[in-house]
């Protein structure tokens, strides 16, 4: 008997988010049989992709209950969620499947992407996909989402879009996107819920989650240091422009000396909580009762930051320490957590 010659599987997604399989023969991509197959994707734990298929299926098509898919995550420039399948048994090499939808929600973690679908019967259906991960920042001072497949295989997503602060020092992503039935342009606004942090010279770190390791590490320039703020400049190599977009990044805050802390700069954020960046610091007093504070960070390196404060802002605890220099005739001494008055 001739052998049958191998068949193998095309898959596509219809603009309703439904799974569409389509057999070719072995040369050709043209297909034998297309078929359109009601159900829904889940993302399981390890980030991996499938579709799980509601009955009946069409008459004469061999399909399973579930179609699993292996492949590669990307983020499109529409912000949709794209897989690029890998090669696997009777599966073709390089089919792209794009989930399209919003990204409902970014979480310290986490990111939700919402995607609707109808039925035959044109019944419309929203549900939830879950991608697991971390958040953090690429060389070019991009968001991006690192997702974890295990054994070395993270794939990222990355936002290629500019970012900026709203008035309450939290990150936001804005991009547009037009609604899958009305066709309408619509800006959709992503906060990013973290608090800000400074440890190095040329660096500006945003934390989302430090146990997850949800931490953006931003590169900027020298950073200004005032009574009243702080403040960055930072380059994002936005989409399409040839060279990196500015931003100014101020943070807004109270500067503190505290017993056995060091000095402090607290910014104040959603529903008025409060978050300080600790310093240690080299200080000493200057003209007309003012203390000049020399910037380091945990580590007790120099951060490029200098300051000079009046005892009238520290206040508590500064007034104290004002007296102990002058009681002590210091001309410089080292604040920090390892440091008592």
């Amino acid at each position: 008997m001739p052998k049958r010659k191998k068949e193998r599987v095309r898959f596509e997604i219809d603009p309703h988010n439904r799974l569409i399989i389509a057999e070719t023969g072995a040369k050709t991509k043209v297909s034998r049989f297309r078929h359109i197959i009601t159900g829904y994707f889940k993302i399981d734990k390890n980030n991996s992709l499938s579709y799980h298929v509601k009955a009946p299926t069409p008459q004469g098509a061999r399909i399973p209950h579930q179609v699993k898919l292996q492949g590669n995550w990307f983020l499109t420039d529409d912000h949709n969620l794209q897989l690029t399948l890998n090669k696997w048994g009777r599966q073709t090499l390089g089919d792209k499947l794009t989930l399209q939808g919003k990204i409902l929600d970014v979480r310290k973690n986490s990111l939700l992407f919402s995607v609707t679908t109808k039925t035959k019967e044109n019944v419309q259906s929203t549900y939830i996909l879950k991608l697991a991960g971390a958040w953090q920042a690429d060389k070019h001072n991009r968001l991006t989402f690192r997702i974890k497949r295990g054994q070395g295989r993270d794939e990222f997503l990355t936002f290629k879009g500019g970012w900026e602060l709203n008035k309450h020092h939290q990150i936001i992503y804005r991009y547009e996107k037009a609604q899958l039935i009305r066709k309408q342009k619509r800006i959709h606004t992503l906060t990013f819920k973290g608090y800000w942090d400074i440890k190095d010279k040329t660096r500006l770190y945003y934390v989302i989650d430090k146990r997850s390791d949800s931490v953006c590490a931003f590169k900027t320039s020298l950073g200004i240091f005032k009574d009243k703020y702080i403040k960055y400049k930072v380059g994002i190599g936005v989409l399409d422009k040839g060279k990196p977009s500015p931003r100014i990044i101020t943070l807004y805050g109270t500067w503190k000396i505290k017993k056995g802390i060091g000095l402090t700069f607290e910014i104040e954020y959603e529903n008025k909580k409060i978050h300080a960046i600790v310093f240690g610091a080299d200080a000493k007093l200057t003209s007309k009762d003012k203390i000049s504070f020399k910037l380091r960070n945990e580590r007790n390196k120099e951060i490029g930051g200098e300051i000079k404060l009046s005892h009238k802002i520290l206040k508590g605890d500064g007034e104290t320490f004002l007296r102990f220099l002058k009681s002590k005739n210091e001309t410089a001494v080292i604040v920090g957590a390892g440091f008592r008055w």
